[in-house]
């Protein structure tokens, strides 16, 4: 049975201990040590109330068995090695391989997690939680594999207002849209049609092709049936803010059809110079772009957000006061320039690390949803979600978009 052309919404079943049980399942020779392994998972399974099996197979005929018992119960977590051939089961697998290597994009692998080491697991379990029981759809919104973003629908008659989530990393491809599961799952049970982008980071023109993606897939965001195209909300963390706030940009210097009513930076990598210079990631961005700012200005000048001032959309700039100071000092800086335009311009501190503001618990996150709903949604701003609400099935999709034919 193939892996079905649409993966259509949420678990709809009891939650039982049945329900809860996560399977993982390690190839021969994966891990270096398996109470270490154990311990991670635990701190895992235990943070998001789930249990789990975890099966370290002998030989390759166990690791056979042990995933033809797993997928029995539904979607689990497989390390079968980098670089190995794996057929995933119709039941849909989550691959994690601990090491770099090429994207796993065939028929069952749901999402492919790789070069994270160890803590890839922890993602692993996160992201088979927020779809056991907040399952979306997946389209594709151009012909690449990496061309796909994740659609959920509230409850409720629309039109609802739409969050387009890019997704950060430093522009690198081993970190992908599984990061923004969370704040999907929060914004679609606030009543908000949610949009999780991925997009192509292994092209060989990769700096024009993440522009080009994001851009595409804002336009195609607008054409969700239940969707108010007039109240789009674009929110990208990290280098995913570079790419949201250009976006937006982009969207009013090339008169597109959809211009978000709002962009919002959490965290994000404004100042592309300055992020070159100072070599932030690890020279990031030099490696995304293919060349430093001393040697290529004006392609920084037409990326940098901090450049394309004024952009002509209102924008929300957040970061937590706990984070890189080089990323805080960004923020802070882009917002002082903003503010001395004709732009719309607010800016939330508050505690955290880098990832409070992708943390659907945070304080910080909740000051930046309040006033995202003042925004987009007047009349109901600071709704809380509704316990128990899950997004609603969607098949129909985007107009402009197609049924994801992998996940």
């Amino acid at each position: 049975m193939p892996w079905p052309d649409v993966i259509t919404g949420a678990y709809g079943g009891l939650v039982t201990e049945h329900s809860r049980r996560v399977d993982v399942v390690f190839a021969p020779g994966t891990v270096a040590h398996c109470g270490t392994t154990e311990e991670l998972l635990g701190r895992a399974l235990d943070a998001r109330g789930l249990t789990g099996a975890l099966i370290f197979a002998a030989d390759t005929a166990d690791f056979e068995r042990a995933v033809q018992s797993a997928a029995s119960r539904g979607e689990f977590v497989v390390v079968p090695g980098a670089g190995a051939v794996f057929a995933a089961p119709a039941c849909g697998a989550i691959r994690v391989d601990l090491a770099e290597c090429e994207a796993d994009r065939s028929d069952g692998t749901r999402v492919h997690i790789r070069g994270r080491g160890l803590d890839g697991l922890r993602f692993a379990v996160d992201s088979w939680y927020h779809h056991r029981f907040h399952a979306g759809t997946m389209f594709r919104y151009g012909d690449h594999p990496d061309q796909r973003a994740e659609l959920r629908i509230p409850d409720g008659a629309g039109p609802f207002p739409v969050a387009v989530l890019v997704h950060g990393g430093y522009w690198r491809p081993r970190w992908e849209f599984d990061l923004m599961d969370g704040l999907a799952v929060d914004l679609t049970a606030r009543g908000y049609v949610t949009w999780n982008v991925e997009y192509r980071r292994s092209a060989e023109n990769r700096w024009a092709a993440m522009a080009s993606d994001v851009a595409d897939a804002v336009q195609a965001a607008g054409t969700v049936p239940e969707a108010d195209p007039g109240r789009v909300v674009i929110l990208g963390h990290s280098a995913g803010g570079q790419l949201a706030l250009r976006a937006a940009a982009d969207a009013v210097s090339d008169g597109a059809a959809v211009r978000p009513a709002l962009a919002v930076s959490l965290a994000g990598v404004l100042n592309l110079r300055l992020a070159d210079e100072r070599r932030l990631g690890e020279g990031a961005v030099a490696d995304a772009v293919g060349s430093h700012w001393v040697d290529d200005r004006a392609i920084y000048a037409r990326s940098s957000p901090i450049q394309r001032l004024p952009l002509g959309v209102p924008q929300l700039v957040a970061c937590a006061v706990g984070d890189e100071p080089d990323l805080l000092e960004m923020s802070r800086q882009y917002y002082d320039a903003a503010a001395a335009t004709p732009d719309d311009v607010a800016a939330i501190e508050g505690p955290g690390d880098h990832f409070a503001v992708i943390d659907p618990g945070s304080d910080i996150w909740r000051s930046v949803v309040e006033a995202v709903d003042s925004r987009l949604r007047p009349r109901t701003a600071s709704t809380p979600p509704v316990a128990g609400r899950r997004p609603r099935d969607h098949a129909a999709g985007p107009r402009s978009a197609r049924p994801s034919s992998s996940p």
